[in-house]
């Protein structure tokens, strides 16, 4: 093999852990000799893509030898029209993920600091930790977002507060009022980013959400995205909404063309398709009820979610369900990498997705 000598690499880049995705469904039915395996790890739509983001796609096909609207005009009037903001309060990304790297590519220097929950979005420590950034972790308190613990542990070099609302892993939610609380503790000089990605499946009406805390004296930055809700996880669409100062930060360190025609196109269609996301929520909120039944028939101990998902207390031998059901073709979400190991976490499916779930754990558990 030739030996090559390479420039220099901040010791920030050596140290960091890729992020590590789970497997595609084919590729584990190629490993263990099964087929017809379902997934129910990564908080994915089981009804697919909006049909009529499909369409958008399909009749936007023609123009792929062209670079894309740089500005993504079409997509943020649509979500400017959706939300009541200026299109100079959006920004798009390549999913919501984008959206985290410029915030720390923009805010943060070696040795600042961010805060968030801990265990939290994988992602945040990751990007602070490219960008030359400290994250501080602080911990959840009763699988909540402790607002107060957060508000308690800003200093002079933090920048950015990470909250996400509902939480992932726990699925739970703050109120309007816990969070308006929270931002009036926050000192001037600290960017508060609210990563919303599940807010669309939250069912208490006292959920907070950030648009309405756009104007607040303390910058917010709301982070939400079209992989979740609106099916379109495999085309990375996401989107900032903040103040016009903030943003025009963001779009100087945001790359041109960061948002593909397909994606702003399916996008802009996925918004108006009110009945898709009517049946998504149906089918979300059923699932929900489904788990718990089962889980309190079995005597589990669960964390009620605002989310797509629940998070269900195995014990220790959780890994070994988690894979016994890998055997039986449903793949769930291990939480050890979020130290949670007594837990796995279930992306709610199709109904009769959720049934096979239900059924090959009360097998497992109860020794069949």
């Amino acid at each position: 093999m030739t030996s090559r000598k390479l420039p220099p690499v901040a010791p920030e880049i050596i140290d960091l852990v890729p992020y590590k995705p789970g497997k595609p469904i084919e590729e584990l039915e190629r490993e263990l000799g099964i087929s017809g395996a379902i997934k129910l790890a990564s908080n994915e739509n089981p009804l697919g893509p909006s049909p009529k983001a499909v369409q958008a796609m399909a009749d936007a096909l023609k123009g792929l030898h062209r670079y894309p609207d740089g500005a993504g005009f079409e997509l943020r009037s649509a979500l400017a029209r959706r939300y009541g903001l200026a299109q100079e309060q959006i920004v798009l990304g390549n999913g919501s993920n984008e959206i985290i790297e410029f915030l720390s590519r923009a805010f943060l220097r070696p040795g600042d600091l961010a805060l968030a929950a801990a265990p939290s979005f994988l992602m945040y420590s990751k990007l602070v930790q490219v960008a030359g950034g400290q994250l501080k972790e602080v911990p959840l308190k009763d699988f909540r977002l402790d607002l107060e613990a957060l508000a308690a542990a800003i200093e002079p070099r933090t920048r950015i507060v990470f909250v996400n609302n509902p939480d992932n892993p726990a699925g739970t939610a703050f109120s309007k009022a816990e969070f308006s609380a929270f931002l009036d503790q926050v000192p001037q000089g600290v960017l508060v980013v609210l990563d919303e990605a599940y807010i669309d499946f939250a069912s208490d009406p006292e959920v907070a959400r950030g648009t309405d805390f756009l104007d607040h004296a303390v910058p917010v930055v709301v982070m939400r995205t079209f992989s979740k809700a609106y099916g379109l996880a495999g085309l990375r669409v996401g989107f900032g909404l903040g103040p016009v100062e903030v943003m025009e930060i963001l779009h100087r360190v945001r790359q041109p063309f960061n948002s593909s025609i397909l994606a702003q196109a399916a996008g802009a269609a996925a918004l108006a398709d009110e009945e898709f996301l009517r049946r998504t929520l149906e089918i979300t909120w059923q699932g929900l009820k489904d788990f718990y039944a089962c889980f309190d028939k079995l005597g589990l101990e669960y964390v009620p979610s605002q989310a797509n998902f629940v998070l269900v207390k195995i014990g220790p031998n959780a890994p070994e369900v988690a894979d016994e059901l890998l055997k039986r073709g449903v793949i769930v979400r291990k939480m050890s990498s979020y130290g949670l190991p007594e837990y796995l976490r279930i992306s709610v499916g199709l109904p009769e997705e959720n049934q096979r779930f239900t059924s090959e754990l009360t097998a497992i558990l109860q020794g069949s």
